[in-house]
């Protein structure tokens, strides 16, 4: 985990891409795999054209203040309802 988020942090703050992904960081970050104070600190610190994705339920509230743009998806319709189980790809 901690190789992974020094790499993370380190293309954020390095102005090289214009977007990073971080999919499903929010959940490292509510099972404290993840301080949550070090996702911030990189966030405040990135350079102003680098865009920041973070994916996953249950943002941290302290990210959630920092954030542009907050949003919640929630489910309509979903291929489980007929029976269909998940599927490579698609849900993971």
């Amino acid at each position: 985990m901690e190789q992974a988020w020094q790499f993370a942090s380190e293309k954020i703050r390095s102005g090289e891409y214009d977007l990073v992904i971080l999919d499903e960081i929010n959940y490292t970050i509510s099972y404290k795999r993840l301080d949550a104070g070090r996702v911030l600190e990189t966030l405040r610190q990135k350079p102003e054209m680098v865009h920041v994705i973070l994916t996953g339920r249950n943002a941290h509230p302290e990210i959630v203040e920092l954030a542009d743009l907050v949003t919640e998806m929630r489910e309509v319709k979903h291929p489980y309802q007929k029976g269909i189980l998940a599927q490579r790809g698609i849900d993971y």
